[in-house]
């Protein structure tokens, strides 16, 4: 693949060449034809018509590959897995399209807030961001292979590599919405009224950025969550302030309401087709319509010519009654609804991510409303801060308790077999207190049994287990217990959070041992991650996977600062010259 890629760009960087020396016409003519549609130069015309054809085959593979893990398990390899095609053609033409942003310019410097290159060239600021988050999402591909033969299969969405590929292509969006601004200002037909048309690309492009940010909580979505349930809600909030406040400053009314529309369809569409075309694990995804109704109440008050003050107070809104209407559509749907016990913590983690969500959301809906953001200490303490209050809330997220003499006596009972061994479970938990009234979940999860439509859930069963009394739970439904299907027993009480095979397969590819199911045992409860990412290697010294995730967070941080850099730098170099987009693209040059 490696080859493959390199041959592929000697190409590209072959055509660009040509292009840069004007001894080909055929790019700069497809460009000024894209242009002409859409009017915007043929540098902001052509990358988005290619970005937004592209990163919905990126996000396809990307459902499809996390659906296949949790369906099948690790892969032979990184080319074994049909999903990595699709994932990697979106995410080469991603930086393509940001590349052909900065090298389509010829003899015209596209804009004021332009980056020189050479004496001659210049690129546009949303090409290079785009570009840039285009490059750090595919380098994470390659890395994720080198990760994975040191490592193990750690078969967890929040590995360092997998954040890069999806951190990259979410925060790309940001990157697409610049470059049109840009583009707004550079009108080559400055009478010529955008028409609804221009209006749809810009609201795909906030569509797809609240499904960008909404990636990073799949594992919730499937409901194989390895990481504490009051992280889903934060989540959300984060991903709703951020895409919706800034749609809605910068679309106008009932914007945030066809987002909303706009992202369900998407991920129903790509649902539908995983989970029965292909015949993989379901997943389901969050709804946002609670979200989008309290942005657009609240853009009926005054406070709304104070953006970020608007922000801010949205932003509160969101993570506290859009969050309760969402758990209503969460309770529904989800396979770990969100139970009255997490709500204390959860509106302790969500309010401030909320309200820093919602000043960058207004930051960013100011500035693509081409009006002037805050003095540059301001707007940067801003961002520092967002930035501290979403890592403190994620870190308290991440501290689990694995409680230390507890264990589980099984009874297994077999039910009618469903291409296999299937059972039912009689739970007791010692000590009798290690559950509180109100967990967030006490399940049995089967997965990695095989996909396809003979395989019980297309590889993944979850068993909410009943309640007896207080140390006593019991099956709901048949879990499998047989072939390639791991199933575990998992708890999660607050911080409390653990697990313990019921039964695990041979597999001679990692050197593990089968762990039976016989009729009846009592086994010990372990950290979760040791049962749930069995395929991971510990053979390495802690402190060499610590390394690889602060570096995976130091480029993450430097993507973040490209972004804000990008937004500040196209804001400041505009509005120096004291005019509105629509003033810059009729004033004489």
């Amino acid at each position: 693949m490696t080859v493959a890629a390199a041959v592929v760009g000697a190409v590209l960087l072959w055509v660009a060449y040509l292009h840069r020396t004007r001894r080909i016409t055929w790019l700069r003519r497809l460009a000024d034809f894209s242009g002409r549609i859409i009017n915007r130069p043929g540098w902001v015309a052509l990358p988005i018509l290619m970005f937004l054809a592209t990163i919905v085959t990126a996000f396809l593979g990307f459902i499809w590959d996390v659906s296949l893990h949790i369906g099948k398990g690790r892969d032979a390899g990184p080319l074994a897995n049909p999903a990595h095609y699709f994932i990697l053609v979106g995410l080469f033409f991603l930086f393509m399209a940001g590349m052909l942003a900065i090298i389509l310019p010829l003899d015209e410097k596209p804009g004021r807030a332009a980056v020189k290159i050479t004496r001659e060239w210049y690129a546009p600021v949303g090409g290079i961001l785009l570009a840039g988050a285009g490059l750090y999402a595919l380098i994470g591909f390659p890395l994720d292979d080198i990760w994975h033969r040191l490592f193990g299969q750690d078969v967890t969405l929040w590995g360092p590599t997998h954040l890069m590929l999806i951190g990259g292509a979410g925060l790309s969006l940001i990157g697409v919405l610049l470059l049109e601004l840009e583009g707004r200002y550079n009108r080559p037909d400055p009478e010529r009224i955008d028409g609804r048309f221009l209006w749809a690309i810009q609201a795909f492009a906030f569509g797809g950025l609240l499904i960008g940010l909404s990636v990073f909580q799949v594992e919730f979505d499937f409901g194989v969550e390895q990481f504490r349930l009051v992280l889903h809600p934060m989540l959300i909030v984060f991903a709703a302030t951020i895409a919706l406040i800034s749609a809605r400053l910068t679309l106008g009314p009932l914007s945030t309401l066809l987002l909303v529309a706009f992202a369900f369809c998407v991920r129903y569409l790509v649902a539908v087709l995983v989970g029965t075309g292909f015949e993989a694990p379901r997943n389901v995804f969050p709804l946002y319509l609670g979200a989008a109704i309290v942005v657009e109440l609240l853009a009926l008050v005054p406070l709304i010519r104070r953006p970020l003050w608007w922000g801010a107070l949205t932003g509160l809104g969101v993570a506290t009654v859009g969050i309760w209407l969402e758990s209503l559509w969460i309770e529904r749907m989800f396979v770990n609804p969100w139970v009255g016990g997490m709500w204390l913590e959860l509106l302790a983690m969500a309010v401030p991510v909320g309200v820093a969500g919602g000043v960058i959301g207004a930051m960013l809906g100011t500035v693509l409303r081409g009006e002037a953001l805050p003095k540059p200490a301001v707007r940067r303490g801003i961002v520092v801060a967002a930035v501290v209050i979403a890592a403190a809330a994620t870190t308290n997220g991440l501290i689990i308790r694995v409680p230390e003499n507890a264990s589980a006596t099984v009874a297994l009972t077999d039910a009618d077999p469903e291409g296999g061994r299937m059972v039912t479970a009689d739970i007791r938990l010692s000590p009798a207190d290690l559950i509180g009234s109100d967990p967030e979940w006490v399940e049995i999860l089967s997965w990695q049994g095989g996909t396809g439509e003979d395989s019980p859930g297309h590889g993944l069963v979850v068993d909410q287990l009943r309640r007896v009394a207080d140390d006593h739970f019991v099956s709901t439904r048949p879990v499998p217990a047989h072939g390639t299907w791991k199933t575990i027993l998992r708890v999660q009480d607050g911080r409390m959070q653990s697990a313990l095979p019921i039964f695990m397969p041979l597999d001679r590819g990692i050197g593990a041992a089968e762990v039976p199911a016989p009729a009846s045992f009592t086994r010990p409860f372990v950290d979760e991650i040791s049962v749930l990412q069995r395929e991971r290697s510990f053979d390495h010294p802690s402190w060499l996977i610590g390394l690889a995730g602060l570096v995976v967070l130091a480029c993450s941080l430097a993507l973040i600062a490209a972004m804000a850099w990008g937004a500040a730098r196209v804001n400041d170099r505009y509005l120096a010259a004291g005019s509105t987009p629509e003033q810059q693209a009729t004033a004489e040059p």
